[in-house]
């Protein structure tokens, strides 16, 4: 039995969809600034339209959760809970950080990358990642910080840079042998990452559907 799965990114510049069917990809992308909550839904409609089914026939939803631009998250986040919450299918949250490591294997064969995304106010979001199956897999944490305090993780070596925080690759310290600062994360790596997820069984439910930050959990003290 075929899964289907239907993905959504809004985090950064670029809106995208894509839809997992019979074993085919079916993919809607746009760089829009500020207008992905316009065409978001428009997009949903003309993937599950190009590949003949309903809603209902999806197994999970998929959102890019972050992190990444707090409004953009947000439109993602909303609009998986409120499919989720209308149809009851389950969801499935990927980080954007490594729906760039996987875009850059996809596209690259990168088998090491470190992810950055520009998080404004002199900082980035980043996470390096290795290849595990197919799949990118992160190693040590996720984090927000100035340039100049992105670190490799092991057992990374020769990793690539990914992602618009590559723009400040000046003043990062990681040795890379090549970097893609104009790369944005695409729903169509939301679904390779997203797919072991859904067979592994670790989906949430809608409730459950949450952004990830990373600046308020480094802004907000622990308790206790």
């Amino acid at each position: 039995m075929t899964t289907t799965l239907l993905a959504l990114d809004t985090a950064t510049e670029a809106c995208s969809a894509a839809l997992l069917h019979d074993g085919r990809i079916y993919h809607r992308a746009e760089v829009i600034p500020r207008l992905h909550a316009q065409r978001l839904l428009p997009m949903i409609e003309e993937l599950l339209e190009e590949a003949g089914i309903g809603l209902a026939e999806v197994d999970a939803l998929v959102f890019g959760r972050g992190p990444g631009a707090f409004t953009g998250v947000r439109i993602a986040t909303g609009m998986v809970q409120g499919l989720a919450f209308a149809t009851g299918k389950p969801v499935i949250a990927v980080s954007n950080l490594a729906a760039l490591a996987q875009r850059a294997w996809r596209e690259h064969a990168a088998e090491q990358v470190c992810a950055a995304i520009d998080a404004r106010m002199d900082e980035v979001y980043w996470g390096c990642y290795h290849l595990q199956d197919g799949v990118m897999t992160l190693a040590g944490e996720e984090s927000v910080s100035a340039p100049e305090q992105v670190s490799l993780a092991a057992p990374l070596q020769t990793p690539v840079g990914a992602g618009t925080g590559w723009q400040y690759a000046e003043r990062l310290a990681v040795p890379v042998s090549s970097s893609w600062p104009q790369m944005l994360p695409d729903a169509t790596d939301l679904l390779s990452l997203a797919l072991p997820a859904w067979r592994a069984g670790q989906v949430l439910d809608a409730a459950d559907a949450q952004p990830v930050y990373l600046r308020d959990k480094v802004a907000t003290p622990k308790v206790g």
